[in-house]
């Protein structure tokens, strides 16, 4: 074939490869888009949405062929959350995946037609996301990270059988976080069983952490127990380096704060819920009413110790503990 004969096939085919791309283009726009809402950053928050996406691959929901993905991190600013939410709306999305308590709150005052999945929330029904976990109503459905804040009696009882020479405990909170009063009142009870004084320090941003903890320094709070919450998790190292240079044993909720060199956690595992999150949004995505979907909560609790920093501290923790970890870190 001479160049002629080559120009005058290519511009035969331009008009089918047109076609083709615009038919392209027509399948890519009628895919179904998921919008992923985050309050951390990308780095922080990407082992939970790998997790997700992958488990939504083995689902078969891919990227690009099946179903797009819109992302969007928050980068720990509470206050960038509604602006996402509304550039999420904007796009159309059939659906959006709310990954913490705030981001749930935020997008389900945004919306109350497009279907909203939780891969985390602290409480989902103390929160008033939902009605009841059985009967979600509503738009929103997904994963709750408790039925009620019990577990808070729990991540105590264990933190003082590791520092049991700790008479006076810290527990940071988060003075935006909706369900925190509710793990507080826990914590107080508890307290008067396990014998124990308790400090709250409450804080509202990421600002306020330095002074929280020369709070816990000056009324000499002898360990402490950080709730759960989305952006505790976020700004984890400099929590983590705050407890080692006061020397406070720590309970945390997530074992992200363990590998990231924290003393002991106790919590259900991310992970395991976004997965399990990704199987909700399969149902929606294949025409299910989140109403009708059941809220689970976390069927996996890791107990994570790490015994290099237990020695470093002078800490001798109780064998049982020991025996019933998930892991160790030595």
């Amino acid at each position: 074939m001479n160049r002629l004969q080559r120009r005058i096939f290519l511009i035969g085919t331009l008009p089918v490869l047109a076609t083709s791309r615009a038919a392209a283009v027509e399948r890519r726009s009628k895919l179904p888009i998921v919008g992923y809402l985050a309050l951390n950053t990308e780095p922080l928050g990407r082992a939970q949405l790998t997790a997700f996406r992958s488990t939504l691959r083995e689902l078969g929901w891919i990227a690009g062929r099946t179903v797009q993905f819109e992302t969007r991190f928050a980068d720990r600013q509470v206050d960038r959350l509604p602006a996402l939410v509304s550039e999420l709306l904007a796009l159309d999305v059939d659906l959006i995946v709310a990954t913490s308590s705030a981001t749930a709150r935020v997008s389900k005052s945004a919306t109350s037609t497009v279907p909203i999945v939780m891969l985390a929330s602290a409480n989902a029904v103390g929160e008033g996301l939902v009605a009841s976990l059985a009967h979600p109503g509503g738009n929103i459905t997904g994963m709750t990270l408790l039925a009620g804040p019990e577990i808070a009696s729990k991540q105590l009882e264990m933190l003082r059988k590791i520092a049991p020479a700790a008479l006076r405990i810290a527990f940071l909170m988060n003075l935006r976080n909706g369900s925190h009063a509710a793990f507080a009142a826990e914590l107080v009870s508890a307290a008067r069983t396990i014998g124990v004084q308790l400090q709250p320090v409450g804080v509202g941003s990421p600002s306020q952490l330095d002074d929280a903890f020369a709070a816990m320094t000056k009324q000499r709070a002898g360990a402490l127990l950080v709730l759960s919450d989305a952006m505790f998790l976020g700004e984890r190292r400099r929590i983590i380096s705050h407890a080692q240079v006061g020397a406070l044993p720590a309970m945390y909720s997530q074992r992200e704060f363990v590998d990231d060199g924290g003393l002991v956690s106790y919590g259900p595992s991310l992970i395991d819920m976004g997965r399990r999150g990704a199987r909700q949004v399969d149902k929606i995505l294949r025409g299910a009413k989140p109403s009708d979907i059941p809220v689970e909560q976390p069927t996996k609790f890791e107990l994570v110790i790490n015994m290099k920093l237990a020695k470093a501290l002078g800490l001798t923790v109780p064998q049982a503990l020991l025996l019933s970890a998930d892991d160790v870190i030595r």
